[in-house]
């Protein structure tokens, strides 16, 4: 998301001293540890909504965490119970924060809160979902309009570049069972070894993720010292089969991103794994195409991947 640089000690700041890692009109980090970040994406309220029939409300999951509650609105179908979408949205772990309810989970970011941080906020808003589940029955208050509407059995995990990665890590972890499936929209994973992808394919200044834009997010996220190696980073460096508890899986790969190789060797591994996963190539747009729009198939994608998706949780 914007060209990595590194600066050197010319761009000292006043307070904070030079500038070691920045990801251009994203983020930069200071050598004293200070972090600055440029607004990725606009803040809007909840009040507003670009879609008429849905209905947006924000919630306190969890001490500090926040999420949004999307839910279309009733059209004369009261007792409809939808299925709930976990997301969490991409941004390397550094920035940003289809007929079914929708809960849009923040997490705490990184280089401040390095990984973990991130992993164990999306099981906190895992279990503040259980938690909803459980009070199902009790009298209404502030967030019944929205549990109401929720089908607690069928609920899936999603998100998009380092979302994806988030919703993969949850959905490992023990607390995560009953999860009906997870959908991985380019799921931001790494590497120590380049793949072919990552070696090879053109990358032009609209492009929102570059190899160097990776490696810096992989620096600022990762514990101190660990390499892209580390599981967190690479899914790859330990055998799935140990991951017993995964739900199947969509998985969306983007035919102009760099990180296509490593999402299609994730799906092999899936199967090797027995685990179902659907695989999805979308021609002719790259990372985050669905975000920014940034190419000329963004819409056409946009929407091929929509019925996608609908059609993964309906089945």
């Amino acid at each position: 998301m914007g060209a990595f640089s590194q600066l050197n000690d010319d761009d000292d700041d006043d307070d904070h001293g030079p500038v070691v890692e920045e990801i251009e009109k994203l983020i930069k980090v200071y050598k004293d540890g200070h972090v600055e970040r440029l607004p990725a994406v606009a803040d809007v309220p909840c009040t507003w909504t670009s879609q008429p029939d849905v209905v947006c409300r924000d919630a306190v999951v969890a001490a500090g965490l926040r999420a949004r509650l999307y839910l279309p609105k009733l059209q004369g179908q009261k007792q409809l119970l939808l299925p709930l979408l976990v997301y969490f949205h991409g941004g390397g772990f550094c920035v940003g924060s289809a007929n079914c309810a929708v809960l849009s989970a923040s997490y705490r970011l990184a280089p401040e809160h390095r990984l973990p941080a991130a992993f164990d906020d999306g099981l906190a808003v895992l279990r503040w979902v259980r938690q909803q589940q459980a009070e199902s029955h009790r009298a209404p208050d502030e967030l019944s309009w929205w549990r109401s509407r929720c089908d607690f059995a069928r609920v899936f995990i999603a998100g998009d570049s380092a979302g994806a990665t988030i919703a993969y890590h949850v959905a490992a972890m023990k607390p995560a069972a009953g999860v009906k499936g997870m959908i991985l929209i380019q799921p931001f994973f790494g590497g120590a070894a380049r793949t072919w992808s990552e070696k090879n394919l053109p990358q032009s200044s609209r492009s929102a993720l570059s190899l160097a834009t990776s490696d810096c997010y992989w620096r600022l996220a990762l514990p101190v010292g660990a390499d892209r190696d580390h599981p967190w980073c690479n899914p790859l460096a330990k055998k799935l089969e140990e991951e017993s508890r995964l739900p199947a899986a969509l998985v969306c790969v983007s035919e102009l991103d760099i990180l296509s190789d490593r999402n299609m060797e994730f799906c092999d591994a899936m199967r090797r794994a027995g685990k179902r996963v659907e695989q999805v190539t979308f021609a002719g747009v790259g990372h985050a195409f669905q975000v920014l729009h940034n190419y000329q198939m963004s819409q056409a994608r946009t929407i091929e991947m929509l019925s996608h998706i609908r059609a993964f949780i309906n089945r």
